[in-house]
Parts: structure tokens; sequence; C-alpha cells
């Protein structure tokens, strides 16, 4: 890793302070299971797999974390670059514009810059991950039957920075010589998503040609 990655990455120039899994808990070991299996170098597809035994939704909830946590920061190394003035609006290319659209004050899809989307979106996916009747944290409280629905949600607009920073702002992830760790990270991502069937095939469309190069 270059010392100018290092600097950044150890900056944590994230939006969010991280939501962290309590030492002890059964998230936590799963937790360090999952990054047992990156730090192994086990190819990606194979460590994105469910363990043998373990529970789908406790390892999907701690992946969505996960997610969250490294692509904030991914976002962050760009966010200097990503202004109201170079990005009017959250898109992917010419083809592709993400609007805005919650439950309180966005009650109809809105476009936005997308460093307001972007923080809008963090946001939003910090609520859903910290409500304990979403992501529970304590073993034996049981998921809610939505939660596979919020987590598709969270992680096809998670894809969607993905989708920004590579089409708008890849130049600036050169010059930081971040541009592996972007890629492991993107393919982690998309090996997870796909192996569980997370996200709609539309959503990965505006990637499609670089993934095809690039997670064979």
């Amino acid at each position: 890793m270059s010392m100018a990655l290092k600097q950044v990455f150890n900056k944590e120039r994230t939006f969010r302070p991280k939501r962290k899994f309590e030492p002890g808990t059964q998230r936590f070991e799963l937790h360090k299971k999952a990054q047992a299996s990156l730090n192994a170098g086990l190819d990606l597809k194979q460590a994105v797999a469910l363990p043998h035994g373990e529970d789908l939704n406790d390892w999907v909830a701690v992946h969505v974390v996960d997610f969250f946590n490294r692509i904030n920061l991914i976002y962050g190394t760009i966010s200097d670059s990503c202004t109201d003035q170079t990005c009017p609006v959250m898109s992917g290319g010419p083809k592709y514009e993400y609007r805005w659209q919650d439950e309180h004050k966005y009650k109809k899809p809105t476009a936005v810059p997308a460093p307001k989307y972007m923080s809008l979106l963090m946001d939003w996916i910090e609520v859903q991950i910290n409500n304990e009747h979403i992501f529970p944290t304590n073993v034996g409280t049981p998921f809610p039957k939505t939660f596979m629905q919020v987590a598709k949600k969270i992680l096809s607009r998670l894809f969607r920075v993905f989708v920004h920073v590579y089409i708008h702002h890849f130049d600036r992830v050169n010059q930081m010589g971040a541009e592996a760790h972007v890629n492991t990270c993107y393919k982690h991502f998309y090996y997870f998503v796909t192996e569980f069937n997370l996200t709609d095939h539309k959503e990965l469309e505006p990637l499609k040609e670089m993934t095809s190069r690039m997670c064979h």
C-alpha cells in the first residue's frame, strides 16, 4: 500500500463514525471469520460463501455493516473532488441518474447533487444499521421478516456509490494510488451481492462491462 494511500485510509475520512461489532458477540466472531478469509488471501469468490452452520441473516448483517464502512471510506477519499458544481446530479454517466427518496423529507424521487445524495444515503443507512429492530445485536433476538428487503435496499444504494466513483471520479482514485484497494472492495461487494442475489441486475448494469473484465 503506498504511503499516500496509507495516510488516506488511516485518516478514516468517513462521514460517519464506524458501526463496530462488540467483542464477544456472535456478530463479532463472524466479522473476524470474514476478515480472516480476506486476510488469508482466499479467493474473494470463496470468501463470500456462507460458512458451514452459520445463519444467513447474520452473515448478511455483518457484510452490510462492513461494506457501509468501506464504501464510506472510499467516497471519503474522493469527496473533495465531488462537489455540487462538478456533480450537480447523482449520476453514473449520461444514461443513469439516481434520485433520492425516503420516508421523511423526500417522499417522491428527487434529483439532488451527488454530495447531497451521498450524505442522505449514509445518514439513512446509519439509521437502519443502528436500529435494534432491524439489525438486532443481541444473539438470540430474531431478525425481522423484512430484514433481507432492507439489506437489499442498502446494498443496491451502496452499489450506486461505486457507479458514481468509477464513472466520474476514477482519475482521483488513481491519483491517490487507491485503485487496487477500490477494485478489491468492488470485487468483494460484487461477489457477495451476486452470491446471495441481493441486488437487481438492472442496478448492476452501469458497470457491466468493467465487471465482466474484473470479476471472471
